[in-house]
């Protein structure tokens, strides 16, 4: 049996600036990470397009996601949203303390 793991979440907040990613629970088909994102959206005209779901919680901060199709969401802390694979979407615009958890899984997971 194994013990429990403890943590806490923005525990490691780098310099602004820098985005950092933070793996909390790796299994086959799914990845749960956490991660503090310093004031950097997506650069100018590249896309995330991502062969996995991914579940999003902005736990910290505000940001505007953008989906091709459907464009600008606003997200405040709190909210969250689930992008299915293969939607590209890309960050906007995201404050200098926001923290997301993303939780990223196979499609087939999903229909389960």
């Amino acid at each position: 049996m194994q013990a429990p793991v403890k943590g806490r979440l923005a525990a490691g907040l780098g310099p602004a600036g820098e985005e950092t990613f933070h793996p909390l629970v790796e299994r086959p088909g799914l990845l749960l990470e956490e991660i503090v994102s310093r004031g950097q959206p997506t650069p100018e005209g590249e896309w995330y397009d991502q062969e996995r779901d991914e579940w999003v919680l902005l736990a910290k901060g505000r940001a505007t996601l953008v989906f091709d199709p459907g464009g600008p969401m606003e997200l405040e802390t709190g909210e969250h949203v689930l992008i299915p694979a293969r939607l590209r979407h890309r960050v906007e615009r995201v404050s200098v303390d926001a923290v997301w958890l993303a939780l990223h899984f196979d499609p087939a997971l999903r229909d389960s």
